[in-house]
């Protein structure tokens, strides 16, 4: 991918999520994904009145499936952009989905400066930054493995950090009833100058939702 090419999925302006593309978010996730999730995984959902009104932060959920990225965004009334790894977009289909879904492209390596931007355009629409400090997908009972860049971000761009703790998205189901998914919404983290407070705060807020234990000894702060 070209360089112009990369700063053209990795830069959005408050513009490109306009009501088209949040009518796209909403017909796959409200509708398609929410069927699934209330029909096979009997879906419930915690603590919706701590979700703020405004635009200013970042949802950070624990990650246990494919299934959280989609599920984020159905237990919302805002649309949820995702950070997508940059070579997601080298592929034609991939790029066209991903757009419109709102996500942008990052580089794994480092924080880059059209991330920050991004993030703060998304302040001025009924978009929010969804992330997951994990990085990856990882087993339930423990919560580990979390980088500190999400609460940078937080620090940059002057938004709070909403946690959201996920059970159940693990188990793969495919018969109507058989599943459970559990989503709480914890209170709002403001944001500081101090990264490692928030990561913590994050760590442990998400054990008090899930019931998982936050590993502090095992996460890159």
């Amino acid at each position: 991918m070209s360089h112009d090419a990369k700063n053209t999925y990795s830069l959005r302006e408050p513009g490109f999520y306009n009501k088209w593309r949040r009518l796209f978010l909403f017909i796959v996730t409200h509708i398609f994904y929410m069927i699934r999730f209330k029909l096979v995984y009997r879906l419930e959902v915690y603590g919706r009145e701590n979700v703020p009104n405004n635009s200013d932060f970042i949802i950070a959920a624990n990650h246990l499936s494919t299934l959280d990225p989609p599920l984020v965004c159905a237990v919302m009334n805002k649309g949820v952009a995702y950070m997508a790894k940059k070579e997601l977009f080298q592929n034609p289909f991939m790029r066209w989905w991903l757009n419109w879904l709102g996500a942008f492209a990052v580089d794994r390596e480092k924080l880059g400066v059209s991330t920050i931007k991004t993030v703060k355009a998304l302040k001025e629409t009924d978009w929010v930054l969804g992330i997951f400090p994990q990085g990856t997908r990882q087993e339930p009972g423990v919560i580990s493995n979390v980088t500190k860049g999400f609460a940078s971000l937080a620090k940059s761009t002057k938004c709070g950090i909403l946690p959201i703790g996920i059970t159940g998205t693990q188990e793969v189901k495919r018969f109507p009833f058989t599943g459970k998914i559990i989503v709480r919404i914890g209170k709002i983290i403001p944001y500081s100058n101090n990264v490692e407070d928030m990561v913590d705060q994050w760590g442990n807020s998400i054990q008090e939702l899930t019931g998982f234990k936050y590993d502090k000894m095992h996460t890159d702060t």
